[in-house]
């Protein structure tokens, strides 16, 4: 089972907001996950990330593979 962590999109048209969560890649983006270890609105100035590091360094050792993107909000978190 392939697994990343990513973002799932919630919110209404024109207003985005993440959920970041701990899903397998061959479900749908919006679909069913396995774990949700925080969000990411980008909607407010500054953007606010609150992202559980402790859930996503257990679920990185465990061979989870994170996108682009929430590698981005990792780093910016300083968990990666």
């Amino acid at each position: 089972m392939a697994v990343k962590i990513r973002l799932r999109r919630m919110g209404a048209k024109k207003a985005p907001f993440y959920r970041v969560v701990v899903a397998d890649s061959r479900f749908p983006r919006d679909g069913r996950f396995i774990e949700e270890i925080g969000y990411y609105d980008p909607t407010k100035e500054p953007s606010v990330v609150n992202i559980d590091g402790e859930k996503a360094k257990k679920w990185i050792e465990l061979g989870a593979q994170p996108t682009d993107t929430v590698r981005v909000l990792l780093k910016k978190i300083d968990v990666l």
